[in-house]
This record gives structure tokens, sequence and C-alpha cells, in this order.
């Protein structure tokens, strides 16, 4: 039997939360980090934010805030200053993805930011909505699923963290060199991955008495009906080098679903 859904449910005070997914933040992209930072201290702010995971393009284990001895290292230490900036206006809520599922207790406290599970179902006044990041859903791309139930299990992450910090970057680069290479193979366009299995969907939403999945992972934002009154948003994933650039909030108010561009 699965575990219950965890549920938050929002104070009466909040008007408006922020949602955002697949920033890939990493210290060799400095516009998108420049349009992250700009949309974290600029107000208004909304009385609260959800990342849905893959904030950083990669997170090795929460010693890397130990020091600041290379460009990569600073950068995160530079990232985590800002969100505990962020998180003394109005409260931030951190939901891993599958590059930063490594973010610990150490670097949630520090950042300010509050952990969730996946998923976790947010009630804002009469709405109930799914958050997930959504990598889980994605059923057909079997090779990553074996590969994400390893990654996961206490055993394996044990093991990963009790190598040196310079050890686990070599590690990470590697994986992430494959991974380009298999975009490469599949081809870049996102249209081309594996998709999040409607009919998980559906079943983690009767599951949760709720009407909407809101997930980032496949970098294709967009609305999906699923039939039978639910549905299925897509976040928008964040690179300030593309061309039209791609930066995306969606916001949740009382008037509904509001998709705000930063470009």
């Amino acid at each position: 039997m699965n575990a219950p859904i965890a549920e938050l449910v929002a104070p009466p005070h909040w008007r408006s939360v922020d949602l955002i997914s697949d920033l890939h933040l990493h210290a060799s992209d400095a516009a998108t980090h420049a349009l992250w930072r700009r949309y974290l201290t600029t107000p208004p702010l909304a009385d609260a934010l959800f990342i849905l995971g893959d904030l950083f393009e990669v997170w090795v284990g929460d010693d890397v805030l130990d020091c600041a001895d290379t460009p990569e290292r600073a950068f995160v230490r530079d990232c985590i200053d800002t969100l505990r900036q962020r998180a003394s206006h109005s409260p931030v809520y951190f939901l891993a993805g599958n590059r930063d599922f490594l973010l610990g207790k150490r670097a949630l406290a520090e950042s300010g930011m509050q952990g969730l599970g996946d998923p976790l179902l947010l009630s804002l006044g009469a709405s109930r909505w799914l958050l997930s990041h959504g990598d889980a859903l994605c059923l057909d791309d079997t090779d990553y699923q074996a590969f994400r139930a390893q990654v996961r299990g206490p055993e394996w992450q044990a093991d990963f963290l009790a190598r040196p910090l310079s050890e686990r970057e070599a590690i990470a680069a590697a994986l992430r060199a494959r991974s380009e290479a298999r975009k490469r193979e599949i081809g870049h366009d996102p249209s081309l991955w594996a998709d999040v299995d409607d009919n998980a969907a559906r079943t983690d939403l009767r599951a949760a008495s709720a009407t909407t999945l809101i997930h980032g992972h496949t970098h294709r934002p967009g609305d999906h009906d699923l039939g039978d009154g639910l549905r299925r948003l897509v976040l928008s994933d964040w690179d300030a080098n593309a061309r039209p650039v791609r930066a995306e909030v969606l916001r949740l108010t009382a008037s509904g679903v509001q998709r705000v561009p930063l470009a």
C-alpha cells in the first residue's frame, strides 16, 4: 500500500503562491542565475514560493557548503545565501528533483527552505493542488526508473556521500556527460523524451482527492486535460540563454492559475 500523501494547508492570509522548477542552476550559466536572483529579490513577492525540483544542475552533498575554493562551490554558497534572503520575507518550500535529491537538512536549514515530500497536496482556499517534480511518473523511461530506484536508496546514498567531495563532483560530471550524450542520441527536443504517464497521474490525483497535478521535469510547459475533470499542468524549465528566453512562474491565486513570463 502506498503511503498517504502529505498535505499542506495554506494559511488564510496567502493570496498568491508561486511555483517554479527546472532552473538547473550552475556556475557557468550566469544569465539564468541573474534572472532567478532578480525574481527572488524584486517585490512584490508571493506569499509563498514552491520549488518543485532541479533548482540546481547537480547537488553532491551538503558539505559543498564548507568551502568556496572553486567557482562552482562559491556559486552554490551564493545561491543558498540568496534563498535565505528570500525565505526571510515569506516561506520557500523545496521538493527535490532528479538532479538535487541529495540536498539535505543542513542545506535546507542554511537556505531557510522547508523540505517537502513528493507528491504533496497543497490546499489553497477551496482548491486542492497535487505537486510533484514529475520524474517518478515518467514510467516509459524504464532505464531511468531503475536508476532512480537505485540512487534514492539509503545504501547507495550512504556510500556516495562517504566518498571525498572531489570524487563525488567527478562522478556527477560523468553522469551529466552521459545524460547529454543520451540527449544527443535521442534528440534535444523535449517532445522526444519520455513524458508523464497520464494513467499514473490520474491515479495519484484520485488518491489525493485533487483535480490538478502540477509538475516539472519534462521541460514541456503545458495544460493537459486528463478527463473526468482532472488536469495536468506542466511548469516551464528556465534558460536565459535560449531564444526566446525560457523562464516562467506559475502563480496560483483565488482567481485561478496564471503563467507569468519573466523575460
